[in-house]
């Protein structure tokens, strides 16, 4: 839920959206809903439980107007509206009412029951690929749709990507949309935001952002379902961001020993330096390991999904003869342990 950027380049940000249509009630929510416990917190944002007298469980998003004595309210509205264009993604959170206060913009969000799946990431049994692959189809899904309307995240993460239950596991829910912006409004966007672990290289590199830059953080989230492990958590944030910049990734026997052959294909064509190298949101949901514990070997649909891997970057590249906000958070630790064991195997 955090909103962070790297150091103070610029003022007002590009590709910030325009006003919301949800109104902003300036009456106290208390009288519709009841605040419970606290799920998350970040150094501008709280999330508390809410349930509504009338109907059941919310979330309530206490987001601060001003920091650092700077009016901020832009940025939240903006954070509405892209709630409000990708409200018809059943993958992405959706936003119920917003309320305000003195200091905060109040936004009631859907509940999601399950948590983070990066609880998923630190356990100490890590899901089966089978879950893996649903909940990585699930998010391109919601990824897909914001590309559809040139929306980027910029901050796709385990912490933020919830589930809708804990048992059975449920379907996903793309949550805090703080950094996302807008392509194309005004020539290329360059801002130096986001998460240390799981921010591209061009993010760094202060090069322009493109759709692909969300696809990097999809497969460092996938990297680390499959292993338990952060593959470019360093010591510090400087380590962190050099091995991002080389792309300094583990793909040793020791780290995807269990890991299927088409998982760590799909993580490399992921986390490549060039983003022109990537593939889309859409070429990844063709990708055959999201569909290979679902799909029979003869089906039909199998069938097509090959017919359209060839001649996409999923392709095997033919043979060569000749050649054969600033960042808040402690970077984690290689290797991660915690929480919650894995549900049934579902498809």
């Amino acid at each position: 839920m955090s909103r962070r950027r790297l150091d103070g380049r610029g003022g007002a940000s590009a590709g910030l959206l325009g006003d919301p249509q949800t109104p902003i009630s300036p009456e106290p929510m208390e009288g519709v809903y009841e605040l419970t416990g606290e799920l998350g917190r970040g150094k501008f944002a709280v999330v508390r439980r809410c349930v509504e007298k009338a109907t059941g469980k919310f979330a309530a998003k206490f987001i601060r107007k001003r920091r650092r004595g700077r009016d901020c309210r832009a940025e939240v509205t903006h954070e509405m509206a892209v709630l409000e264009m990708a409200r018809s993604s059943a993958r992405v959170v959706n936003l119920v009412a917003a309320y305000e206060t003195d200091h905060d913009i109040i936004l009631v969000l859907e509940y999601a029951a399950g948590g983070e799946i990066f609880d998923h990431c630190v356990s100490d049994e890590l899901l089966p690929e089978s879950q893996i692959t649903r909940l990585i189809r699930q998010t391109l899904e919601g990824v897909h749709h914001l590309h559809q309307s040139n929306l980027v995240h910029l901050d796709l993460k385990p912490q933020n990507i919830l589930l809708t239950s804990l048992s059975p596991l449920g379907d996903i829910k793309i949550v805090d949309f703080g950094l996302a912006r807008r392509l194309g409004a005004v020539g290329e966007l360059r801002e130096i935001l986001g998460t240390p672990e799981y921010v591209a290289p061009e993010i760094l590199n202060y090069e322009p952002i493109t759709t692909a830059t969300d696809l990097w953080s999809v497969g460092v989230i996938a990297y680390m379902l499959v292993t338990g492990e952060s593959p470019f958590a360093g010591d510090d944030k400087q380590e962190t961001f050099l091995n991002v910049s080389q792309v300094s990734v583990d793909y040793s026997r020791d780290a995807f020993s269990r890991v299927s052959e088409l998982a760590v294909d799909f993580i490399r064509k992921l986390l490549v330096k060039a983003p022109e190298d990537r593939p889309s949101a859409a070429e990844c949901l063709s990708h055959p390991w999201l569909w290979q514990l679902c799909l029979s070997p003869d089906s039909m649909a199998t069938r097509v999904i090959r017919e359209r891997i060839s001649g996409s970057k999923w392709a095997a590249p033919s043979e060569d003869p000749e050649d054969k906000e600033n960042f808040l958070e402690a970077p984690h630790t290689k290797r991660f342990r915690l929480e919650e064991p894995p549900s049934a195997d579902l498809c």
